[in-house]
This record gives structure tokens, C-alpha cells and sequence, in this order.
């Protein structure tokens, strides 16, 4: 909840900075934007009564300083050895990489995800929903003006759903579950920037909606654990029921609305000919899907201890009755859009 001035500033100038970097006619400009952004949402990071917040703010700072510097002075130096114009279209494959490397770093796709999971495991519930989602708009849409299917694209996207699958499977920290998610997720965002504006805009959409319901709630409970999301006692059992349905539907289970941007995206990397990158990624996120329902068969058939008396029991808020209703949208909500596409 905004109870500060000062925050509400920040998150102003933090969206302002995004608006300027994607609105842009040059890279100058769109750098000049990601700064802005930076140093909005590092004030909203440091938390005096946290250590962790401040060392996150410290390794996020850092990497987003190199990915800019990077960024800066390839765009200073195809200006000046290239004799190109200061646009965001730049027609060199070296300055290209070098370009996308930067804002690759920027959004912490794989291989340029070192920073992420750590990161996350030190922010709040709403500053890492933040930066999942919001501090990925700026760097996405400026990769979508320079992005061409190349080996270094393919190999992106690879790595991206490779490490997001995998990196996963031995945590049992929330957060960095949701950060290997991310990144997983990122591998197929970029495989959408290739096809069309629309498909990744309808994935990250889909995405920020699922990642909204399943932090609202774990913030609502105060879960930063499995082991608490496994034995914490809401008010009656369609709490749980929507933490671990929203779970499976951010993971992509067929009858959940996560599965709808994937299958669009798969039918269309299938018609236009990309049948290795397809089988790799459905693969990859089949691996995701694995340790999702790991979760919540274990959630859902085990029995658990559970206290009569918690203060999570205490915490109904409307973030949380908020959450419980997109819980139950994820649900159902692929059943519901197949019906609207049929009728329309």
C-alpha cells in the first residue's frame, strides 16, 4: 500500500522513465529512459529495517549500471566507426548483439540472468512483482525494434527455457521459484517479439495477471516458503485451492488460463516452420510443469498439520479477496476464452 509521498513520486518517474524508453526515435533517448527508471526503483528497493533489501538494491543496481554503460557506448561507437545515424534501427549484426546483450542483461534472460533469482530472494512481494513484470516492458519493446531470427536469438531463447526449467527444480524458496518462472517465461516472450507485436503482447499480459493473483496471496499470508504454503491455515480450503491452481495455471497446464498464450505461440512457431525451437521449449516447460505439479499434489493430496490459530487467519484484505476471484479467473479462464472465440 502507498502510505508515502515520496513513493508515489517514484513510481511515477519509474513509469515515466518505461514511457520514454519506448517512445523514443533514438537510442539515446531510450537510454535516457532506462536510467530514469533505474534510479526510480532503486529508492522503492532499500528497506532500513531489512539487510537483504539493501544487498538486493546493491546487485540490481550494479548489473542495470553495466547493461546501460554497455548499451551507451555501443550506440556511441557505431555512431562514430559506422557512420550510422542515431535510430533505433541498426543494420550491423556486431552492434546488433552487442545492443540486444545489453538489454538481454537489462531484463535478466538467460544467459544474462546471474543477478535475477538473488535479487529476488531480498525484495518484497511487491517490489519483485515490480520488477517481474513492469521493469520488463522498457527493455522488451526496444529488443522488439532490433530482434531478427539469428543464432544468437535462437541461442537466447534456448538458454532462457533451459535454465528456467531447470534452475527451478531444487528451491524451495517462492521467490526464486517465481524468478526461474520468469526467466523460463522470457524465453518464450522473445519467442513471441519474433512472431508479432500482438502474440507477446497478449503473453506478458497473461503473465503479469497470473504472477498478480499468486503474489497478492502469498503477500496477503506473508509465505516466502513451501513449507508454509503447504501448512498455512486460511479461512477454508478455496484459499489453497486458488494459490495452486493459479500455480499450475503460470506453469501452463492445458485446462488453466496459461495455457492459452503458449498454445498460440506454438501454433504459430509450428506454421511458420520452427519445429526444433518449438519441441525444445515444450520440453523445457514440461520440466517446469513438473515441479509446479509436484507442489500441488502435494498440497492437495497430503494432509497437513495446520494450527487453529494463526495471524495469516487474520489478514483478509481486499488484495487477498482480489487475488481469490483471479485465482478462480485463471481457472477457468481457458474454457471461457475457447467459448468467446467460437461465438465470436
Amino acid at each position: 500500500m502507498i502510505n508515502n509521498p515520496t513513493k508515489l513520486l517514484f513510481i511515477a518517474t519509474l513509469m515515466g522513465g518505461t514511457v520514454i524508453s519506448i517512445s523514443s526515435n533514438s537510442w539515446f533517448g531510450a537510454w535516457v529512459g532506462l536510467e530514469i527508471n533505474l534510479l526510480s526503483f532503486i529508492p522503492l528497493l532499500t528497506n532500513t529495517s531489512n539487510l537483504m533489501t539493501t544487498e538486493a538494491s546493491l546487485k540490481y543496481f550494479l548489473t542495470q549500471a553495466l547493461a546501460s554503460a554497455v548499451l551507451l557506448f555501443t550506440v556511441i561507437f557505431s555512431s562514430l566507426i559506422f557512420s550510422f545515424p542515431n535510430t533505433l534501427l541498426t543494420l550491423n549484426p556486431f552492434i546488433n548483439s552487442l545492443i540486444n546483450s545489453s538489454l538481454l542483461l537489462k531484463m535478466g534472460a538467460a544467459p544474462f540472468h546471474f543477478w535475477f533469482p538473488g535479487v529476488m530472494e531480498g525484495l518484497t512481494w511487491m517490489n519483485g512483482f515490480i520488477l517481474m513484470t513492469w521493469q520488463k516492458i522498457g527493455p522488451l519493446m526496444l529488443l522488439s525494434y532490433n530482434l531478427s531470427l539469428n543464432i544468437f536469438t535462437t541461442l537466447v531463447i534456448f538458454m532462457s527455457v533451459v535454465v528456467g526449467s531447470i534452475g527451478g527444480l531444487n528451491q524451495s524458496s517462492l521467490r526464486k521459484i517465481l524468478a526461474y518462472s520468469s526467466i523460463n517465461h522470457l524465453g518464450w516472450l522473445i519467442s513471441a517479439l519474433m512472431l508479432g507485436e500482438n502474440l507477446w503482447n497478449i503473453y506478458f499480459i497473461t503473465y503479469s495477471f497470473l504472477t498478480a493473483t499468486i503474489i497478492f496471496m502469498l503477500q496477503s499470508f506473508g509465505i516466502s516458503h513451501l513449507n508454509q504454503a503447504f501448512t498455512f491455515n486460511p479461512t477454508g480450503p478455496i484459499v489453497k485451492f486458488a494459490l495452486f491452481s493459479s500455480l499450475l495455471s503460470l506453469g501452463g497446464l492445458p485446462p488453466f488460463l496459461g495455457f492459452l498464450p503458449k498454445w498460440i505461440i506454438i501454433q504459430n512457431l509450428t506454421s511458420s516452420g520452427m519445429i526444433f525451437i518449438v519441441t525444445v521449449m515444450v520440453t523445457m516447460t514440461l520440466i517446469t510443469l513438473f515441479y509446479y505439479l509436484r507442489l500441488g499434489f502435494s498440497a492437495f493430496m497430503l494432509s497437513y498439520p495446520e494450527s487453529l490459530w494463526s495471524e495469516a487467519s487474520l489478514k483478509l484484505n481486499s488484495p487477498l479477496y482480489l487475488s481469490i476471484i483471479f485465482g478462480m479467473i485463471s481457472t477457468m479462464g481457458l474454457p471461457i476464452s475457447s467459448l468467446i472465440m467460437h461465438l465470436i
